[in-house]
Parts: structure tokens; C-alpha cells; sequence
């Protein structure tokens, strides 16, 4: 075979691994489906970012994407009532939980539907993460979407996983409200 030849077929070969690599992220892409987002704020109301509730086929994830958050660890949780009145946010209620269980993974009775991991900040104040929801994507779509709504809360300091109500984790510093599409 011929040099450009040699070359002309492994060029196509490396196009063609290329092209089927992209229909694949493509794919995985057109899986993802949006079906609320919320803009989060402070306590003096300055946006720190977005939250996504994403359908990925039959489950559920949530896409954090913060900056100017005070670095360290922080308890993430959805709470029951879609309202966000600073500057203390407890207008949300308390986690959200429609079965009745007791606080935290940890707990033997089970955990909140809005008991969430800790999400740990950078010290240049951005977190990014993806968080699987550990329940069945139509009950959790239910509870989140119904007629008063839900928060998404970010708390001062790290959730314990077991205390109850709430995790021990400090003053609520961040909210938003879920925005169904």
C-alpha cells in the first residue's frame, strides 16, 4: 500500500471511531431530560447559581452548578414547600418526606425523600456535582411537584445523616425553588 493511502485509510478509520463515539454521547445525551430547575440565592439575595432535577431514563438526578458559596462541607436538602423568604428561608418547611420517615440515611427507619449528600465547596466557592435521588422517579416527581411546591436548601454546615429533624447542619444560607418545565 501506497504511504497516503496508509494514510488516507487510517485517518477514515480514526474519523469513523470518532463518529460513533459522538452518536453514543449523543445518545446518552438525548436521555437527559430537564424537568425543573431553580436559581439559588443568599441570604441577601445575591444568585449563586442553578440546580437541575434531570431525568436520566427511569431514574433522577440533580445538577448542582454554585460559585460564591463559603468553601467547606454543606447540607443539600429539598424541602416540603416551594417558597424562599429570606433572609432565614424557613418559609420551606422542613425536609421534604412524604412517606413519615425519621432523618438521614443513617436512621433505621429510612431517610426523607429530601435528605440529600453533603456537597463539599471549593475553596474558590464553586461546587459542581450530580446527585442521584434514591427513590422512584414518579413518587419523587409527585412529592416534588405538587401544589405548594419545593425548595432546594443549602445549610451552613455538613448534615450528620442521623439527627432528626434535620441533621444538626446549621442556619439555612442559600434557597431556591424548583421551577417544573
Amino acid at each position: 500500500m501506497k504511504p497516503f493511502l496508509a494514510s488516507t485509510a487510517a485517518l477514515s478509520f480514526v474519523l469513523a471511531s470518532c463518529q460513533a463515539e459522538s452518536d453514543v454521547a449523543l445518545t446518552e445525551m438525548a436521555a437527559e431530560r430537564m424537568l425543573a430547575s431553580a436559581d439559588i440565592v443568599d441570604s441577601a439575595g445575591t444568585a449563586l447559581g442553578t440546580v437541575a432535577l434531570i431525568a436520566i431514563d427511569d431514574r433522577l438526578e440533580i445538577a448542582v452548578d454554585l460559585k460564591g458559596v463559603e468553601p467547606g462541607t454543606k447540607a443539600f436538602h429539598l424541602h416540603t414547600t416551594g417558597e424562599c423568604d429570606g433572609p432565614d428561608f424557613t418559609s420551606a418547611g422542613g425536609h421534604l418526606n412524604p412517606a413519615g420517615n425519621t432523618h438521614g440515611k443513617l436512621s433505621e427507619d429510612g431517610q426523607h425523600l429530601g435528605d440529600l449528600p453533603n456537597l463539599d465547596v471549593a475553596d474558590d466557592g464553586r461546587v459542581e456535582s450530580r446527585i442521584a435521588i434514591d427513590a422512584g422517579a414518579e413518587e419523587a416527581i409527585a412529592a416534588m411537584n405538587d401544589q405548594d411546591g419545593t425548595a432546594i436548601m443549602l445549610h451552613a454546615g455538613p448534615d450528620d445523616y442521623i439527627s432528626d429533624p434535620a441533621g444538626d447542619a446549621g442556619p439555612r444560607i442559600a434557597c431556591g425553588i424548583l421551577q417544573f418545565t
